[in-house]
């Protein structure tokens, strides 16, 4: 689905517990061979919000717990086909309505209770589709209005009943699935939604994937070590992960991160195009390597506020009646679009390492990406016309705009002061806009506070952020449909607030339930044509996906869809 984008105690009895699992062997073989041992150290930006990944909605918890948990199915790096995981096997009825999934033998959680079917049960019924538990994956399983049945047959075997047909249903399945043992009394006693906080003992956060949390230090760092009932093995027959430490330090802002980079205290770097010119011609000085693996799945955008609801506790609108009107109008979303030099933010931002977008999904997404889809160009005289239109003039000679009551044309315009190259984008769509005669106050706030203006309090005019991606438009449902809880502008609407967002709603429902790709894909096609139309989100530019990385691990293979570190547990350093 898509996100927003951004001390131990001693283990040794679970060590013990699960090392009958797992004797590590070695078995000779030619060439260099992989080694145990030695810390990764990277950075993040942003304090994780929560460590709980039924409930995160932007990437400083994923990136947490993206090392922690696991889904019954994974995707290819490579090829994208759908691999199995956690389920060994499946199988389908031939209507494509009952799926059966077989558990591979032996699992366990990370603390040595045995995973069954009854964890991947109580992760869909008790969580996903509990009304209490506010999560985004309930608008990716909830299938023309209705819930998925899911139902443990045995120990290792699971079933699940579609209401109907769900295209992507084999990808989706690679939602992690949390332990009941650890959750259901949480659950029961109405204390889901405050379990697994940031205030949360590591030791009690257990998961199945590779590594386990081991220390949290707010605002100073997150540790991680092998989670030692971990179930892949090596080619050797030995366990894995190999690298026995990864440690986050916590920085202020991606100019820190650089620097400790530079430095040498960091192994690897997610750079901006900014940053091409200063680290490609030092790979050999510094024993780095940058990695191009092309256009970003995510996005870079700037969105209005177009919640016509209310604080509950205040009675005050979230945004003020007249600003609500300007921002429903498609002609000031219009203008704005028009007003956005997005090649200037490629070539200033992205030292020319970017790409304009103008769809919601990117070229990355290979198949269902539509280039077919209204395009503004970069336009001011376009762009007054639409606001004379609207009755906007300047009738003080300030150079405001004024509505037709008089109001001054001016708004808050919200990003996140840790990401310098989103700020750098904010500020030149501020420049942008003043030219037009409006009155942009540019606020640079922390991320997790911008998440929450964005997700709670709904406090906020104008925000620019971005979106993780996809290579399938139907796990971005959370953004675009009109319930969705990450629709952004309006999110968790009981009806749809507009024709243009009725209409998503319904390609959204009959493209999921449709398995002929190709008719899928006019579906999807038709999807992003409304939204270029319509701009709830006004795109800028995607980001090249650049990463820079210490020439001391093995086992690299960076993909266009995985990164550079998508088989984390393979990889090891090839020195202390």
């Amino acid at each position: 689905m898509t996100h927003i984008f951004r001390t131990i105690k001693s283990t040794a009895g679970v060590i013990l517990l699960c090392s009958f699992l797992f004797g590590a062997t070695c078995a000779a073989a030619s060439g260099p061979q992989p080694r145990y041992g030695g810390t990764f150290v990277l950075a993040l930006t942003s304090d994780p919000r929560s460590l709980n990944p039924i409930l995160a909605k932007e990437t400083s918890t994923t990136a947490v717990t993206g090392h922690i948990f696991e889904g019954l199915t994974t995707s290819d790096p490579f090829t994208l086909k759908v691999i199995p995981n956690l389920a060994e096997r499946w199988e389908a009825s031939a209507d494509g309505l009952v799926w059966t999934f077989y558990l591979r033998e032996g699992l366990r959680w990370s603390d040595g209770v045995v995973f069954t079917s009854e964890d991947v049960a109580f992760t869909f019924n008790d969580l996903i589709f509990n009304d209490d538990v506010p999560n985004s994956a309930r608008d990716i399983f909830t299938l023309d209005g209705k819930p998925v049945k899911v139902e443990a047959l045995d120990p290792r075997t699971v079933r699940f009943t579609l209401p109907v047909r769900f295209a992507p249903f084999l990808r989706s399945l690679g939602q992690e699935i949390l332990p009941r043992h650890k959750l259901a009394a949480a659950v029961k006693a109405k204390k889901f939604n405050f379990t697994w906080g940031i205030d949360a003992n590591p030791l009690d956060i257990v998961g199945t994937g590779p590594y386990l949390l081991a220390e949290y230090q707010p605002g100073r760092r997150v540790v991680f070590s092998p989670n030692p009932c971990y179930w892949k093995k090596s080619p050797q027959g030995g366990t894995l992960p190999y690298i026995q430490k990864i440690e986050y330090v916590i920085v202020p802002s991606l100019d820190v991160e650089l620097l400790k980079f530079l430095e040498g205290s960091l192994d690897a770097y997610t750079m901006r195009g900014m940053d091409y010119p200063l680290l490609k011609p030092r790979e050999k000085e510094k024993g780095f390597t940058v990695y191009d693996l092309g256009p970003d799945l995510g996005s870079n955008f700037i969105t209005f506020n177009q919640n016509a609801g209310a604080n509950p506790s205040t009675g005050k609108a979230f945004v003020a009646p007249w600003k609500h009107a300007w921002f429903m109008d498609l002609r000031f979303r219009q203008a704005v679009a028009h007003a956005i030099d997005k090649r200037r933010i490629i070539e200033i931002v992205k030292n020319g390492l970017g790409y304009p977008q103008d769809s919601p999904e990117s070229p990355a997404a290979g198949f269902f990406y539509c280039a077919d889809v209204k395009k503004y160009d970069f336009d001011l005289d376009a762009a007054r016309a639409l606001l004379k239109d609207m009755g906007f003039t300047d009738k003080d000679g300030d150079g405001v705009l004024e509505d037709a009551a008089g109001r001054k044309l001016e708004f808050n315009l919200y990003t996140n002061a840790d990401n310098s190259e989103r700020a750098d984008i904010a500020s030149i769509i501020r420049s942008d806009l003043e030219r037009l005669g409006m009155k942009v106050n540019l606020q640079l706030v922390e991320f997790n506070t911008l998440v929450s203006k964005l997700t709670s309090s709904c406090d906020w005019d104008a925000i620019v952020l971005g979106l993780t991606g996809g290579v399938d438009p139907h796990f971005g449902q959370n953004v675009w449909s009109s319930s969705g809880q990450l629709h952004l502008w309006a999110p968790r609407q009981k009806v749809p607030a507009t024709a243009w967002e009725k209409e998503v709603d319904d390609i959204f429902t009959a493209a999921v339930q449709e398995m002929d790709e190709a008719r899928r894909k006019t579906y999807y096609d038709a999807y992003q044509k409304i939204v270029a139309e319509q701009l709830p989100v006004i795109y800028t530019a995607l980001s090249a996906r650049l990463t820079a990385v210490k020439n001391r691990f093995g086992n690299l293979k960076p993909s266009p869809f995985g990164g550079v570190f998508h088989n984390i547990e393979e990889i090891y350093i090839r020195e202390p």
